[in-house]
C-alpha cells in the first residue's frame, strides 16, 4: 500500500506504508499534489469543511461560515459570508439569511438556463428555491422532521439527500418522491460518520455509509405497475462492504474511487488511533469488489481528524479529484504517460520505460526517448551485461556519431571493447577511423580469430588499411606461421590492392579463396609461373579456370609449365580433350602415353574418339604395355581384323567378345576364321550356337562339328536355333501381312483420291498456252484435259498419242519424273 508524503514544497509523493517491509511492485494509478497560495492562507487561520468543484472553479467552505471561491491554483478570487448564488459569468445574485444553520447546498445541474433557476439547501429541512415569472425567488419544504440533512447531490431530475434515518430520491419533474435507502447500521452517529453520495450518471446513484457501498439505478415503472405509485423506482443492483468507514466517493469510468476514513490499532499500547487516509479505487461487483490501487495519503492533521473531517469532491470529465481536510486540500489526477515512465525508471524498469516512451512519443512532456535510452544503457553496464548494453545501443543512439563515438569510449574505459565491437555503424554514420582502429588493436592483441572476423565483415575504408597491415605485420614477427594473421594479411593486402602479396599468401596456405580472388581481380598474368602450385592445391578447379581463361594463359604455357609434372599434364589434357576434341590435337600423340601411364580406362574411349591420334605409336605402345583390348581396336581400326579376332581368341579367350567382333565387321571370311578357330573347342562352339543364329547359317557349323565330340548344353543350343529359327518365320509373316494391308489400305485411298471430282472454272489456265482453261463464250464447243495431278490442258495442246502408247500422260510432271500423271478426266462440249 502506497502513501503520500508531505515534501518542503508542498506536494505530495506516494510511498511506502510504515507498516510494509518491502516497496510495492504496483503502480498506482494516481498522482498527488497538494493545493497551496491562498489555500494555505485560509486554511491556517481556519479550518475546511466541504467544497464542490464546477468548471476551472473551486467553492471552500469553512467552519467558520465562510465560502471562498478559488482557482484551481487555489487563488482566492472571492469571498462570501452568506448563503449566495453567484454567477461566475454573469452579473446574477441571489442573497438569504436563513433561521437556522444550512448544513449543504445544491444547485440545479443546468441553473444557467432560464427555465432551472433552482437549488436546494439542507438544514433541518430541505428546501427548495425556485425563481417565480416574476424574478422573485419562493421556497418549498421538500422533506423535513429526519434529522439534519447533510448531504445533497442533483443530477439531472433527480435529488437525493441523506438525513439521519437514509437517504432519499425526489424527482423534480413528478414532485414525487420515489425512494427511500434506510441507513444499515444504526450504531454509527451519523454526525460523526456522515453519508457519502455521487451520481454515476443520470439513472445512477451510489451511496456509501460506514463501511458500506449500494449501488442504486433508477428505472421507469411500467404503466401496468403506475396505479398510485411513482413513474420510477430504484434497484439496488449491487451492494458490498469496505475495509474501512467512508468519507467520499467518486466515480471513474466504469470503477469507483472511494476516500477512506482509517482506524488502527497501535503494538505498544493496544490503543486505537487516526491512521493516514487512504484513497482506494476499486472495481465494483455485485456482491463484493476488487481492488485495483490504494494510496495512503499524509495530510496535514490526520492524527486529530475524524471521519467526517473528509470530503471528497471531483470534476467531471476531468478525472480531477479533491480530498479535502480541516487542514489541507489535496488534488489526486490520474497519472499521464509521463508519470508512467517516471515510476518504471525509479523501479528500474528502464527497456518498458523505453517501449512506453517509443509508443506515446507525441503525447509525453518531460521526457526524451534518447535520455532514457542513455539511462538504460548506463544501467545495463552498472549491472555488468556489457552485450546486451552493446547491443541497446544500435537502436538508441541510431545515427548519433557523437553519441557512438562518447560510448566506445565509455566502454574501453571499462574494458570491454570487444562487447560492442559488432554493433558499430558501418555506414550511416561512419565513425573516425581511430574508433575501429581502436577496436581491431584490442582484438588483435587477445583475439585474432575475432580479429580476422572484423577484417572480413568491415568495410576496408573504415579504418587506415596501412596502419593495421604494419600491426599485424608486427604479430607476424613473433608468430610467423599464424595461419588466422596470414589469411587476415591477405585480406588486408586485398583491400589495399596490393594483389601479387595476397596471392602469395593464398598460394602458401592453399587457401580456397584463391581462384575467387584470381577471377575477381584478373590476375592471371600473376599466375603463369604459379599454375603447378594451383593444381597441387585444387587441380579441379586449377584445369576450370585455365580452360575457361584461354585467352589470358595458353594451352602451350600450360603444357610447358606442367612437363615436369606428367600426372598433372594429363588432367589438364584429358579435361581439355573432353570439352573440344580438336583443340589439342597436337597433343593427342603425348596424350596417348598419358593414358597409358596414369588412366588406363579412359584409353580406349580416347582412341575411339580421337581423329588425330597416330594409330602407329598407339599400337605401339599398347602392344608394349600388352594392352590386349586397345590393341584389338586399334588393329581393327587399322583393317587388320583377322589379327585382332586371333587376338580375342588367343589372348582373351572370350569367345563372347569374338562374336561380338565378328558382327560389328559383318564380314563373311571373318565369321569363317572364327568357325575354324572354334570347330576343336566345344565351349566356343557353344557359344557359336547360341550367338550366329540370326548372322550365320548354323548349318554350316553344325556340319563341321567332328562325330563324337561332346559339346556342352548342345540340345539346349539347339532348341534355341529352332527357337531363333521360328521366330524369324513368324517375324516375315507378320511383316508380310503387315506390308499387304499397308498396300491395300494405300491402294484404296489413292483409288478414292483420284475419284474425287476437280473444280473447274474461270481462273484455271492451260499449262500449255496458259490461255484461260473454260472460253470466254460458254456457247462455243471446247474439250480440255484434266491429269490426276491437277495440271490441266485444252485438248488441241496435247500431242497426239502414238499407237504405241495410246495414254495421255501430263507433260509436265513427265519432264519431272513425277507421276503418276495419266489422265483422269477428258470434257467434252
Amino acid at each position: 500500500m502506497a502513501e503520500a508524503e508531505e515534501q518542503e514544497t508542498g506536494s505530495l509523493e506516494e510511498s511506502t506504508d510504515e507498516s510494509e517491509e518491502e516497496e510495492s511492485e504496483e503502480e498506482p494509478k494516481l498522482k498527488y499534489e497538494r493545493l497551496s497560495n491562498g489555500v494555505t492562507e485560509i486554511l491556517q487561520k481556519d479550518a475546511a469543511s466541504c467544497m464542490t468543484v464546477h468548471d476551472k472553479f473551486l467553492a471552500l467552505g469553512t467552519h467558520y461560515g465562510k465560502v471562498y471561491l478559488l482557482d484551481v491554483q487555489g487563488n482566492i478570487t472571492q469571498k462570501f459570508d452568506v448563503v449566495q448564488v453567484f454567477g461566475l459569468y454573469s452579473g446574477e445574485e441571489f442573497h438569504e439569511t436563513f433561521d437556522c444553520p444550512i448544513k449543504i447546498i445544491a444547485v440545479h445541474p443546468h441553473f444557467v438556463r432560464s427555465s432551472c433557476k433552482q437549488f436546494v439547501t439542507g438544514g433541518k429541512k430541505l428546501l427548495l428555491f425556485e425563481r417565480s415569472w416574476m424574478s422573485r425567488w419562493k421556497s418549498s419544504v421538500l422533506h423535513e422532521g429526519e434529522g439534519n440533512i447533510r448531504s445533497v447531490k442533483w443530477r439531472g431530475h433527480l435529488i437525493a439527500w441523506a438525513n439521519n434515518m437514509g437517504v432519499k430520491i425526489f424527482d423534480i419533474t413528478s414532485k414525487q418522491r420515489i425512494t427511500n435507502v434506510p441507513r444499515d447500521d444504526i450504531s454509527l452517529r451519523p454526525d460523526m460518520y456522515p453519508c457519502s453520495l455521487c451520481w454515476k450518471d443520470d439513472v445512477t446513484l451510489i451511496i456509501g455509509w460506514g463501511t458500506s457501498v449500494k449501488i442504486c439505478s433508477v428505472k421507469e415503472r411500467h404503466a401496468s405497475e403506475m396505479r398510485d405509485l411513482p413513474s420510477r423506482y430504484v434497484e439496488i443492483v449491487s451492494q458490498f462492504e469496505t475495509e474501512f468507514y467512508i468519507s467520499g466517493l467518486a466515480p471513474l469510468c466504469d470503477q469507483l474511487v472511494v476516500l477512506s476514513y482509517v482506524k488502527e490499532v497501535s503494538e505498544k499500547t493496544e490503543r486505537e488511533y487516526c491512521a493516514r487516509p487512504r484513497l482506494d479505487i476499486i472495481q465494483p461487483l455485485s456482491e463484493t469488489c476488487e481492488e485495483i490501487s490504494s494510496d495512503a495519503l499524509t495530510v496535514r492533521g490526520f492524527q486529530e481528524n475524524e471521519c467526517r473531517d473528509y470530503h471528497l469532491e471531483y470534476s467531471e470529465g476531468e478525472s480531477l479529484f479533491y480530498i479535502v481536510s480541516p487542514r489541507d486540500v489535496v488534488v489526486a489526477k490520474e497519472r499521464d504517460q509521463d508519470d508512467h515512465i517516471d515510476w518504471l525508471l525509479e523501479k528500474k524498469k528502464y527497456e518498458e520505460a523505453l517501449m512506453a516512451a517509443e509508443i506515446s512519443q507525441k503525447n509525453i512532456k518531460r521526457h526524451k526517448i534518447l535520455d532514457i535510452g542513455l539511462a538504460y544503457i548506463n544501467h545495463l553496464v552498472a549491472k555488468g551485461e556489457y552485450d546486451i548494453a552493446a547491443r541497446k545501443c544500435q537502436k538508441i543512439l541510431g545515427k548519433n556519431a557523437a553519441l557512438w563515438e562518447y560510448e566506445v569510449y565509455k566502454f574501453k574505459e571499462i574494458g570491454q571493447l570487444k562487447a560492442i565491437s559488432p554493433y558499430l555503424p558501418r555506414g550511416d554514420p561512419v565513425l573516425k577511423p581511430l574508433i575501429y582502429e581502436m577496436i581491431l588493436h584490442e582484438f588483435l592483441e587477445s583475439d585474432y580469430e575475432g580479429f580476422a572476423t572484423l577484417i572480413r565483415e568491415w568495410p576496408g575504408d573504415l579504418y587506415n588499411n596501412s596502419v593495421i597491415v604494419q600491426a599485424v605485420r608486427d604479430h607476424l614477427k613473433k608468430d610467423s606461421q599464424n595461419r588466422t594473421l596470414l589469411k587476415t594479411l591477405a585480406e588486408l593486402y586485398t583491400y589495399d590492392k596490393n594483389y601479387g602479396n595476397a596471392l602469395e599468401i593464398y598460394l602458401t596456405l592453399r587457401h580456397k579463396d584463391v581462384f575467387q580472388l584470381i577471377h575477381k581481380h584478373n590476375l592471371f598474368s600473376s599466375i603463369k609461373d604459379k599454375i603447378v602450385l594451383l593444381m597441387d592445391f585444387d587441380s579441379e578447379k586449377a584445369v576450370d579456370m585455365l580452360l575457361d581463361n584461354e585467352d589470358k594463359i595458353s594451352i602451350k604455357k600450360v603444357v610447358e609449365e606442367l612437363e615436369d609434372r606428367p600426372e598433372l599434364q594429363h588432367v589438364y589434357l584429358h579435361k581439355l580433350f573432353k570439352r573440344d576434341h580438336h583443340k589439342g590435337q597436337r597433343y593427342h600423340e603425348k596424350q596417348i602415353s598419358l593414358y597409358a601411364e596414369f588412366d588406363r580406362p579412359n584409353l580406349l574411349p580416347f582412341l575411339r574418339d580421337s581423329i588425330h591420334c597416330p594409330l602407329e605409336k598407339a599400337l605401339e605402345i599398347c602392344q608394349q604395355r600388352n594392352f590386349v583390348e586397345e590393341t584389338v581396336y586399334l588393329l581393327s581400326r587399322m583393317g587388320n581384323s583377322r589379327s585382332a579376332l586371333k587376338m580375342i581368341m588367343e589372348e582373351l579367350h572370350d569367345v563372347d567378345k569374338a562374336i561380338e567382333f565378328a558382327k560389328e565387321q559383318d564380314d563373311a571370311e571373318l565369321w569363317e576364321d572364327l568357325i575354324l578357330y572354334s570347330i576343336d573347342k566345344p565351349p566356343f562352339i557353344t557359344g557359336l550356337l547360341n550367338n550366329i543364329g540370326t548372322h550365320v547359317d548354323p548349318i554350316l557349323l553344325i556340319h563341321r562339328i567332328k562325330e563324337g565330340m561332346e559339346i556342352p548344353n548342345l540340345r539346349d543350343s539347339l532348341v534355341k536355333i529352332l527357337q531363333d529359327y521360328n521366330l524369324q518365320i513368324l517375324l516375315r509373316e507378320g511383316c508380310k501381312k503387315i506390308l499387304v494391308a499397308d498396300s491395300l489400305s494405300l491402294l484404296k485411298k489413292m483409288h478414292r483420291t483420284q475419284m474425287k471430282g476437280i473444280l473447274v472454272d474461270e481462273e484455271n489456265i492451260c499449262e500449255s498456252c496458259l490461255s484461260p482453261i473454260l472460253p470466254s463464250d460458254a456457247a462455243k464447243p471446247f474439250s480440255m484435259v484434266v491429269f490426276h495431278c491437277r495440271h490441266m490442258f485444252h485438248k488441241e495442246c496435247l500431242p497426239v498419242p502414238s499407237m504405241t502408247s495410246p495414254a495421255q500422260f501430263c507433260n509436265i510432271c513427265s519432264a519431272k519424273h513425277r507421276g503418276p500423271g495419266s489422265a483422269i478426266l477428258e470434257m467434252k462440249k
